[in-house]
Protein backbone atom coordinates (compact mmCIF):
# COMPACT_ATOMS: atom_id res chain seq x y z
CA UNK A 1 0.00 0.00 0.00
CA UNK A 2 1.47 3.51 -0.81
CA UNK A 3 1.27 5.82 1.67
CA UNK A 4 0.89 9.41 0.70
CA UNK A 5 0.35 12.13 3.02
CA UNK A 6 -1.90 15.04 2.70
CA UNK A 7 1.10 17.30 2.90
CA UNK A 8 2.78 16.18 0.56
CA UNK A 9 0.19 16.69 -1.87
CA UNK A 10 -0.52 19.73 -0.94
CA UNK A 11 3.64 20.68 -1.46
CA UNK A 12 3.61 19.18 -4.55
CA UNK A 13 0.13 21.42 -5.50
CA UNK A 14 2.23 24.48 -4.74
CA UNK A 15 5.29 23.76 -6.32
CA UNK A 16 3.31 22.96 -9.67
CA UNK A 17 1.37 26.20 -9.17
CA UNK A 18 4.78 28.30 -8.40
CA UNK A 19 7.50 26.09 -10.68
CA UNK A 20 10.27 26.57 -8.25
CA UNK A 21 11.12 25.77 -5.44
CA UNK A 22 11.86 29.12 -3.91
CA UNK A 23 8.78 30.44 -4.08
CA UNK A 24 6.52 27.43 -3.59
CA UNK A 25 7.95 27.05 -0.43
CA UNK A 26 7.40 30.47 0.51
CA UNK A 27 3.82 29.58 -0.60
CA UNK A 28 3.82 26.92 1.66
CA UNK A 29 5.47 28.82 4.72
CA UNK A 30 8.44 26.19 5.39
CA UNK A 31 11.92 26.09 3.85
CA UNK A 32 13.25 25.27 0.43
CA UNK A 33 15.03 22.16 1.56
CA UNK A 34 12.28 20.70 3.25
CA UNK A 35 10.22 21.30 0.79
CA UNK A 36 12.66 20.10 -1.57
CA UNK A 37 12.95 16.48 1.31
CA UNK A 38 9.11 16.10 0.83
CA UNK A 39 8.81 16.16 -2.74
CA UNK A 40 12.05 13.82 -3.14
CA UNK A 41 10.02 11.30 -0.59
CA UNK A 42 6.53 11.75 -2.43
CA UNK A 43 8.83 10.56 -5.91
CA UNK A 44 10.54 8.11 -3.99
CA UNK A 45 7.13 6.64 -2.54
CA UNK A 46 5.19 6.57 -5.90
CA UNK A 47 8.67 5.37 -7.31
CA UNK A 48 8.71 7.56 -10.18
CA UNK A 49 9.98 11.09 -10.82
CA UNK A 50 7.63 13.98 -10.85
CA UNK A 51 9.22 16.55 -12.13
CA UNK A 52 12.01 18.34 -14.27
CA UNK A 53 15.04 20.24 -11.99
CA UNK A 54 16.62 22.83 -13.23
CA UNK A 55 18.60 26.23 -12.20
CA UNK A 56 15.76 28.23 -13.12
CA UNK A 57 12.66 26.60 -13.10
CA UNK A 58 10.61 23.13 -12.08
CA UNK A 59 9.12 21.28 -15.37
CA UNK A 60 6.40 18.33 -14.48
CA UNK A 61 6.91 15.03 -16.03
CA UNK A 62 4.54 14.02 -18.25
CA UNK A 63 3.44 11.44 -15.47
CA UNK A 64 3.35 14.54 -12.99
CA UNK A 65 0.96 16.23 -15.47
CA UNK A 66 -1.64 13.43 -15.04
CA UNK A 67 -0.58 13.18 -11.27
CA UNK A 68 -1.58 17.39 -10.66
CA UNK A 69 -5.00 16.55 -11.66
CA UNK A 70 -5.51 13.88 -9.49
CA UNK A 71 -4.23 15.78 -7.03
CA UNK A 72 -6.08 18.71 -7.33
CA UNK A 73 -9.34 16.49 -7.28
CA UNK A 74 -8.35 15.21 -3.41
CA UNK A 75 -7.12 18.72 -2.55
CA UNK A 76 -10.40 20.08 -3.26
CA UNK A 77 -12.44 17.46 -1.54
CA UNK A 78 -10.43 17.54 1.43
CA UNK A 79 -11.36 21.41 1.46
CA UNK A 80 -15.21 20.76 0.51
CA UNK A 81 -15.22 18.54 4.41
CA UNK A 82 -14.16 22.03 6.10
CA UNK A 83 -16.65 23.59 4.53
CA UNK A 84 -19.20 21.28 5.30
CA UNK A 85 -18.22 21.76 8.24
CA UNK A 86 -17.86 24.87 8.60
CA UNK A 87 -21.90 25.06 6.65
CA UNK A 88 -23.20 23.55 9.83
CA UNK A 89 -22.73 26.70 11.81
CA UNK A 90 -25.23 29.83 11.41
CA UNK A 91 -22.31 32.55 11.20
CA UNK A 92 -19.21 32.76 9.05
CA UNK A 93 -16.41 31.16 10.36
CA UNK A 94 -12.76 30.02 9.70
CA UNK A 95 -10.83 30.31 6.67
CA UNK A 96 -12.46 32.38 3.49
CA UNK A 97 -10.71 32.47 0.21
CA UNK A 98 -12.13 35.87 -1.87
CA UNK A 99 -10.71 36.82 -4.83
CA UNK A 100 -11.61 40.52 -6.16
CA UNK A 101 -10.51 42.08 -9.29
CA UNK A 102 -8.32 45.02 -9.52
CA UNK A 103 -10.77 47.88 -10.54
CA UNK A 104 -12.83 46.98 -7.92
CA UNK A 105 -10.07 45.89 -4.79
CA UNK A 106 -8.60 48.70 -3.42
CA UNK A 107 -11.96 50.61 -3.20
CA UNK A 108 -14.34 47.79 -1.82
CA UNK A 109 -12.48 45.95 0.15
CA UNK A 110 -11.72 48.28 2.71
CA UNK A 111 -15.27 49.13 4.17
CA UNK A 112 -15.72 45.92 3.79
CA UNK A 113 -13.67 44.12 6.07
CA UNK A 114 -13.92 46.62 8.56
CA UNK A 115 -17.37 45.40 8.52
CA UNK A 116 -16.35 41.86 8.45
CA UNK A 117 -13.57 42.36 11.46
CA UNK A 118 -16.92 43.84 13.69
CA UNK A 119 -19.72 41.17 12.95
CA UNK A 120 -17.64 38.09 11.80
CA UNK A 121 -14.18 38.35 14.41
CA UNK A 122 -14.30 34.77 13.98
CA UNK A 123 -13.51 35.15 10.09
CA UNK A 124 -10.19 34.12 8.57
CA UNK A 125 -10.23 36.34 5.30
CA UNK A 126 -7.91 35.47 2.23
CA UNK A 127 -7.76 37.65 -0.59
CA UNK A 128 -6.77 37.55 -3.84
CA UNK A 129 -6.78 40.26 -6.40
CA UNK A 130 -6.49 39.47 -10.01
CA UNK A 131 -8.01 39.36 -13.15
CA UNK A 132 -11.85 37.79 -14.05
CA UNK A 133 -10.47 34.75 -16.09
CA UNK A 134 -8.14 33.92 -13.05
CA UNK A 135 -10.64 34.08 -10.71
CA UNK A 136 -12.84 32.25 -12.46
CA UNK A 137 -10.34 29.25 -12.98
CA UNK A 138 -9.20 29.55 -9.40
CA UNK A 139 -12.85 29.06 -8.08
CA UNK A 140 -13.23 26.45 -10.62
CA UNK A 141 -10.27 24.46 -8.86
CA UNK A 142 -11.42 25.10 -5.72
CA UNK A 143 -8.60 27.28 -4.39
CA UNK A 144 -11.05 30.01 -4.23
CA UNK A 145 -14.43 29.77 -2.20
CA UNK A 146 -15.82 33.11 -3.77
CA UNK A 147 -15.16 36.30 -5.94
CA UNK A 148 -16.44 39.42 -6.33
CA UNK A 149 -16.16 40.57 -10.22
CA UNK A 150 -18.14 42.46 -13.08
CA UNK A 151 -21.60 40.80 -14.00
CA UNK A 152 -22.43 38.82 -15.91
CA UNK A 153 -19.79 35.94 -15.99
CA UNK A 154 -22.17 33.49 -17.41
CA UNK A 155 -21.10 30.62 -16.56
CA UNK A 156 -23.63 27.52 -15.86
CA UNK A 157 -21.59 26.24 -12.61
CA UNK A 158 -21.88 29.67 -10.43
CA UNK A 159 -24.22 31.32 -8.82
CA UNK A 160 -24.14 35.60 -9.70
CA UNK A 161 -25.89 37.84 -6.78
CA UNK A 162 -25.59 41.01 -8.01
CA UNK A 163 -24.47 43.60 -5.02
CA UNK A 164 -24.75 47.19 -6.56
CA UNK A 165 -24.28 49.30 -10.11
CA UNK A 166 -22.51 52.21 -10.61
CA UNK A 167 -21.52 54.57 -13.10
CA UNK A 168 -18.05 55.28 -15.11
CA UNK A 169 -16.82 58.88 -14.91
CA UNK A 170 -14.85 60.72 -17.63
CA UNK A 171 -11.13 61.85 -16.41
CA UNK A 172 -9.86 64.56 -18.08
CA UNK A 173 -6.56 67.21 -17.41
CA UNK A 174 -7.21 69.49 -14.57
CA UNK A 175 -7.91 72.41 -17.10
CA UNK A 176 -10.80 70.88 -19.19
CA UNK A 177 -13.06 71.30 -16.20
CA UNK A 178 -16.08 73.14 -17.68
CA UNK A 179 -16.19 72.13 -20.66
CA UNK A 180 -18.94 70.00 -22.77
CA UNK A 181 -18.49 66.73 -21.92
CA UNK A 182 -17.63 64.64 -25.15
CA UNK A 183 -20.09 61.47 -26.34
CA UNK A 184 -18.97 57.92 -26.96
CA UNK A 185 -18.60 59.19 -30.95
CA UNK A 186 -16.41 61.79 -29.60
CA UNK A 187 -14.53 60.02 -27.56
CA UNK A 188 -12.79 57.86 -30.75
CA UNK A 189 -10.92 60.97 -32.14
CA UNK A 190 -9.68 61.55 -28.63
CA UNK A 191 -6.44 59.75 -27.07
CA UNK A 192 -8.29 57.39 -24.88
CA UNK A 193 -5.84 55.51 -22.21
CA UNK A 194 -7.51 51.93 -21.06
CA UNK A 195 -6.39 48.98 -19.10
CA UNK A 196 -4.44 46.45 -20.71
CA UNK A 197 -5.59 43.25 -22.52
CA UNK A 198 -7.29 40.73 -19.85
CA UNK A 199 -8.99 43.79 -17.49
CA UNK A 200 -12.99 43.42 -18.08
CA UNK A 201 -12.82 47.27 -17.57
CA UNK A 202 -11.18 48.13 -20.57
CA UNK A 203 -13.99 46.02 -22.86
CA UNK A 204 -16.76 47.58 -20.95
CA UNK A 205 -15.24 51.07 -21.67
CA UNK A 206 -14.51 49.84 -25.63
CA UNK A 207 -18.22 48.58 -25.55
CA UNK A 208 -19.46 51.96 -24.55
CA UNK A 209 -17.21 53.65 -27.19
CA UNK A 210 -18.13 51.32 -29.71
CA UNK A 211 -14.96 50.25 -30.20
CA UNK A 212 -13.11 47.29 -31.31
CA UNK A 213 -10.59 45.52 -29.23
CA UNK A 214 -7.48 46.23 -32.07
CA UNK A 215 -6.67 49.57 -30.16
CA UNK A 216 -5.72 52.43 -32.35
CA UNK A 217 -1.53 53.47 -31.95
CA UNK A 218 -3.15 56.88 -30.53
CA UNK A 219 -4.77 54.90 -27.52
CA UNK A 220 -1.91 53.68 -24.81
CA UNK A 221 -2.42 50.64 -22.31
CA UNK A 222 -1.75 50.72 -18.21
CA UNK A 223 -1.68 47.90 -15.63
CA UNK A 224 -3.52 49.94 -13.16
CA UNK A 225 -6.36 52.88 -13.04
CA UNK A 226 -3.65 54.66 -10.73
CA UNK A 227 -1.08 54.79 -13.49
CA UNK A 228 -4.02 56.15 -15.84
CA UNK A 229 -5.59 58.70 -14.11
CA UNK A 230 -1.98 60.30 -13.40
CA UNK A 231 -0.79 59.61 -17.08
CA UNK A 232 -4.22 62.22 -17.75
CA UNK A 233 -3.21 64.39 -14.82
CA UNK A 234 -0.15 65.00 -16.81
CA UNK A 235 -2.06 65.97 -20.03
CA UNK A 236 -1.24 62.36 -22.08
CA UNK A 237 -5.03 61.83 -22.68
CA UNK A 238 -8.48 60.60 -21.00
CA UNK A 239 -9.85 57.78 -19.57
CA UNK A 240 -12.55 56.53 -18.06
CA UNK A 241 -13.07 54.42 -14.28
CA UNK A 242 -15.49 53.53 -12.48
CA UNK A 243 -16.88 55.62 -9.29
CA UNK A 244 -15.92 53.63 -6.64
CA UNK A 245 -12.19 55.19 -7.52
CA UNK A 246 -12.74 58.64 -7.52
CA UNK A 247 -12.38 59.63 -4.36
CA UNK A 248 -9.08 57.60 -4.17
CA UNK A 249 -7.34 57.92 -7.46
CA UNK A 250 -8.04 61.73 -8.20
CA UNK A 251 -6.86 62.94 -4.56
CA UNK A 252 -3.42 63.28 -5.84
CA UNK A 253 -3.29 64.10 -9.35
CA UNK A 254 -4.32 67.18 -11.37
CA UNK A 255 -7.58 65.96 -13.32
CA UNK A 256 -10.72 67.13 -13.77
CA UNK A 257 -13.74 64.38 -13.53
CA UNK A 258 -17.64 64.26 -15.14
CA UNK A 259 -20.25 62.03 -15.73
CA UNK A 260 -21.68 61.67 -18.97
CA UNK A 261 -25.02 62.53 -20.24
CA UNK A 262 -27.45 59.27 -19.85
CA UNK A 263 -27.61 56.54 -20.88
CA UNK A 264 -24.26 56.68 -19.09
CA UNK A 265 -21.89 53.68 -19.00
CA UNK A 266 -21.69 51.72 -15.67
CA UNK A 267 -21.36 48.20 -14.41
CA UNK A 268 -22.69 45.59 -11.83
CA UNK A 269 -20.53 44.19 -9.57
CA UNK A 270 -21.56 40.99 -7.90
CA UNK A 271 -20.13 37.85 -6.21
CA UNK A 272 -19.95 34.29 -7.54
CA UNK A 273 -19.36 30.78 -6.57
CA UNK A 274 -19.57 27.24 -7.42
CA UNK A 275 -23.11 25.96 -6.59
CA UNK A 276 -22.01 22.61 -5.30
CA UNK A 277 -20.17 24.84 -2.85
CA UNK A 278 -21.30 23.59 0.86
CA UNK A 279 -20.88 27.21 1.96
CA UNK A 280 -23.56 28.13 -0.61
CA UNK A 281 -25.79 29.75 2.31
CA UNK A 282 -22.65 31.12 4.05
CA UNK A 283 -21.72 32.83 0.82
CA UNK A 284 -25.38 34.38 0.61
CA UNK A 285 -25.34 35.97 3.66
CA UNK A 286 -21.61 37.37 3.39
CA UNK A 287 -23.18 38.72 0.10
CA UNK A 288 -25.80 40.85 2.02
CA UNK A 289 -22.44 42.09 4.53
CA UNK A 290 -20.42 43.43 0.98
CA UNK A 291 -23.78 45.08 -0.38
CA UNK A 292 -24.63 46.47 3.14
CA UNK A 293 -20.68 48.03 3.46
CA UNK A 294 -20.70 50.22 0.45
CA UNK A 295 -24.28 51.52 0.77
CA UNK A 296 -24.62 54.90 1.19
Amino acid sequence: MINLTLKQLRYFAALAEHRHFGRAADASAISQPALSVQIRELEETLGIQLVERSARQVRLTSFGEDFLTRVQAILQSVDELGDLARAAQDRLVGRLRIGVIPTIAPYLLPPVIRTLAETSPELDLHVRETITPRLIDELAEGRLDTAIVALPVSEPWLTEVPLFSERFVLVRPGDARGLPVPDAESLKEMRLLLLEEGHCFRDQALAFCNLQTAIPREMLDASSLSTLVQMVGSGVGVTLIPEMAVPVETASAHVSVARFAAPEPSRTVGMVWRKTSPLADQMQALSQVVAQAVSP
